[in-house]
């Protein structure tokens, strides 16, 4: 039977920034805008955090079918591969983890539209089935996205867009076309933690016939890609601020521009793909900086 500690693995407490980042952001953005609801914020937290641990779950679960999780893979050794978790275990994991997130779901859609017509609760409850749709289908099933080169543009969608302007509509009840840029910010920079990724793995995901993006570019144009991201993702931001200017209070994010920067430079040095490994954590912790210093800044203007 596996172990406590194992499952705590299964789940890479590391990834959990990430999920967080995007609906602190969408609730920072609805409070600016007079629209913020505790009880909506908590139950989007709490429903993306599961959706997030089933997503490594199932990921766990596909690369092992697929034989990508082997001897040759440079980051931690996963779960299944080690034999921590048996297949049958993950699978009872990977149920509970889809029933905790439609009941937490359904909950938060039912409070969060019901202002609204049923049309607008089943267009939310569908977003919630397809994010859980696209979290196993990444890796698991027969010809998954992952595979094929497409998880960028899942994690930018699912990370970023949608649960900043989902969280800031269900706090709101309104969507404003100028947030879909601190939201385009966010989905770059959780893009950027799954090219980081894909840039240490680079080498085995060629040999398992993964072709992630970074596999079909090359480990040079993979580094001005990353570079992109993270300047783009800060361009955005930062002309949100200028177009909603209101406050001082509102730049207070541009102090976490020199974990960025750091990074990138040692980033754009580093030759050994293992030695990527930590700046996947240092990127997802630097977002949830980013995010918390841009609502709080966002908070402080309105005040």
């Amino acid at each position: 039977m596996a172990s406590i500690q194992s499952w705590i693995k299964a789940s890479r407490l590391r990834t959990l920034p990430l999920a967080m980042s995007g609906i602190l952001m969408g609730a920072a953005l609805s409070y600016f805008d007079g629209g913020f609801q505790m009880k909506i914020t908590v139950l989007a937290i709490v429903t993306a955090l599961f959706i997030q641990i089933f997503s490594n779950f199932a990921n766990d679960y596909g690369d092992s079918q697929k034989g990508t999780d082997n001897q040759h893979r440079v980051g931690p050794k996963r779960t299944v591969q080690s034999g921590e978790i048996s297949l049958k275990e993950m699978k009872v994991g990977m149920v509970s983890l889809i029933v905790l997130s439609l009941i937490t779901g359904i909950w938060l859609v039912a409070e969060g539209t019901k202002e609204h017509d049923r049309t607008t609760f089943l267009l939310f409850l569908a977003f919630g089935i397809v994010a859980l749709i696209a979290a196993y289908r990444y890796t698991a099933g027969s010809n998954p996205y992952g595979y094929a080169g497409f998880g960028d543009v899942a994690v930018f969608l699912f990370f970023g867009i949608l649960p900043v302007m989902g969280t800031y509509f269900l706090n709101s009840h309104m969507i404003n076309p100028e947030i879909f840029l601190p939201a385009v910010s966010i989905g770059l920079f959780s893009t950027g933690v799954l090219n980081l990724n894909n840039m240490r793995d680079i080498e085995n995901d060629r040999n398992s016939c993964k072709k992630t993006v970074v596999v079909r570019m090359g480990s040079d144009k993979s580094r001005i890609y990353h570079t992109s991201l993270i300047a783009i993702g800060w361009l955005t931001a930062i002309l949100f601020v200028v177009l909603r200017f209101q406050s001082a209070y509102q730049v207070v994010f541009l102090l976490t521009a020199p974990l960025f920067i750091r990074d990138l430079v040692k980033i754009n040095h580093i030759q050994e793909p293992r030695q990527l490994d930590p700046y996947l954590k240092k990127l997802s912790v630097a977002t949830l900086l980013f995010t918390l210093l841009f609502g709080i800044g966002m908070i402080m203007a309105t005040r």
